[in-house]
């Protein structure tokens, strides 16, 4: 890995001399914009909306638009007079139990390596840390953003997780909030029973990405030069009739699941259930008729 960022965590008077790593990446197929006719890749200039002429990088400033349609353009050296106190440091303000902070706040990871002369002083707050059961909050400016973030310990390193500000977390504005929406305390139990049965430790290698996975064998037959055949259309289940029912199905083909029997989809199974017990009640129904005649 190569660090994007050097700094240091002020923690209290202790200085903690770092380097910053990104933590995570997202294992995606890349497509490049290509023409259709020959596959040449398609290029786009940079023009400016006033000349029409194309825009070298060295020429180009961020620029803010205001109400009235007018453009204030800002420069590298507006930027560098900006008061980030934070600058190549990462400043410890707080520690707080993690429970508090809500996941909707994180928005990246990033691991924390100290440097040669760091090693001690990183090493004992990381045990500090980690013994308290605590994350410590702190502020940090990376790429000209001030960011709230915490640290924690995973794995013996620090992961500094950026934080989004409270002003930048959406409200849930939505109607269905408003309406009085009742739930019978039969369906109330039978979803908890749900839950209760699908239960397990989390274990992330469990899970893959199906879709990267038959992108990449499309990618790979057109290689290859062999037909691609499209995949099957899963059948979409319809709304709900009877939620019991359907709840009462998700929980026996959950227990299926569990003790290796397979799943079956909730409303195939409570079809299956309905269509057996029809064909015992015919088959029972002769038997009923020969008692009486006797």
């Amino acid at each position: 890995m190569r660090s994007i960022w050097k700094g240091a965590i002020s923690f209290g008077l202790v200085t903690i001399p770092v380097k910053l790593y990104s933590a995570t990446e997202q294992k995606d197929v890349s497509f490049h914009q290509v023409h259709r006719e020959d596959g040449g890749r398609i290029r786009y200039k940079r023009v400016c909306t006033v000349d029409g002429e194309e825009v070298a990088y060295a020429d180009i400033a961020k620029g803010y638009e205001l109400g009235t349609g007018e453009m204030v353009v800002l420069t590298d050296e507006d930027f560098e007079g900006l008061p980030l106190s934070t600058s190549r440091r990462i400043d410890v303000l707080q520690f707080a139990p993690a429970e508090q902070i809500d996941p909707i706040y994180f928005a990246k990871s990033y691991y924390l390596e100290p440097d040669a002369q760091g090693a001690k002083p990183y090493v004992l707050l990381r045990n500090a840390l980690e013994s308290s059961g605590q994350v410590a909050v702190v502020k940090v400016a990376l790429r000209q953003r001030e960011s709230l973030a915490t640290l924690r310990v995973r794995d013996g390193v620090f992961v500094l997780e950026t934080m989004l500000w409270p002003d930048e977390i959406r409200k849930p504005d939505f109607e269905f909030l408003d309406e009085d929406i009742e739930v019978r305390a039969q369906e109330l139990k039978m979803a908890e029973s749900l839950i209760n049965t699908m239960e397990a430790d989390f274990d992330p290698t469990e899970y893959h990405d199906t879709y990267r996975e038959a992108l990449q064998q499309v990618i790979e037959a057109k290689v290859a030069g062999k037909e691609v055949v499209a995949a099957p259309e899963e059948e979409e289940a319809g709304p709900a009739v009877d939620l019991m029912a359907a709840l009462r199905a998700s929980v026996d083909a959950a227990k299926r699941e569990r003790t290796g029997g397979g799943a079956a989809k909730p409303k195939r199974a409570a079809k299956e259930s309905k269509e057996s017990k029809e064909s015992k009640e015919k088959e029972a129904a002769p038997k009923r008729k020969a008692r009486k005649s006797a």
